[in-house]
């Protein structure tokens, strides 16, 4: 009876990932404290895939205070351009932009980023993504390291300046692809704890048909999980 429950939850695990590429769960998400709803006092599952994230991200602003409003505009989109075309040149960065789902940032949309009010009188400032890979054993602090240097390296334009804002934050690309691998480790779970029990019980579960939900797991990991539960039960007689 246990083999027979813990197909099932393979089985269902399969249906859900053919209906589940939803628009964050297949594009590259941005990481926090937070899960996927949003809603930090939740309870995570024990059981879920710890991973290096793809990606360390850093929001960074900047910000325009040249009192002439056309040309306050035009210094700070030329600044976003110079930056653009650094990142580039040197390969190891990438720009972007977006609060949950991460977007390239590129010559042909930056434009399209939206002005706001500053903090200072006659300033405007614009935000967006600085992207690094984690790869290879990459840490935190190298991560650091290579986005302030490129920080530095960008050009400055009139009065405009680039800053860091807030802290260093991590993304993912398609958490979807990895739930099959999730599934893997709840029936696993599954499988020992009810064996422990004796043959005599059986498994039931439920939320493995849910999407890949996500948390932050450390400074450079993430924590991938399916909102699943099960209960450990007596067969049926």
């Amino acid at each position: 009876m246990i083999r027979i429950c813990i197909a099932f939850l393979l089985l269902l695990g399969a249906a859900g990932a053919a209906g589940a590429q939803q628009p964050t769960g297949a594009a590259e998400i941005v990481v926090t404290a937070m899960k996927r709803t949003g809603v930090p006092e939740a309870p995570v599952p024990a059981i879920g895939l710890r991973r290096v994230a793809d990606f360390a991200v850093q929001a960074v602003t900047i910000t325009g205070d040249t009192r002439d409003p056309a040309r306050r505009h035009d210094e700070i989109f030329a600044m976003i351009k110079g930056a653009i075309q650094l990142a580039q040149q040197r390969g190891d960065i990438e720009l972007a932009t977006g609060t949950l789902v991460v977007e390239p940032l590129t010559l042909a949309n930056y434009r399209n980023l939206t002005l706001k009010d500053g903090d200072r009188a006659d300033s405007e400032e614009a935000t967006f993504l600085i992207k690094t890979r984690l790869a290879g054993g990459a840490d935190a602090k190298a991560a650091l390291e290579r986005i302030d240097a490129f920080i530095k390296a960008v050009p400055a334009v009139g009065r405009a300046e680039l800053q860091h804002q807030g802290e260093l934050t991590l993304s993912v690309v398609a958490p979807d692809q990895y739930r099959v691998a999730i599934i893997d480790l709840v029936a696993a779970d599954a499988r020992t704890t009810a064996g422990k029990l004796g043959p005599d019980y059986a498994v039931e579960a439920k939320g493995l048909d849910r999407p890949v939900e996500w948390t932050r797991a450390s400074l450079t990991e993430v924590f991938l999980y399916l909102p699943y539960s099960y209960s450990v039960v007596p067969k049926p007689r």
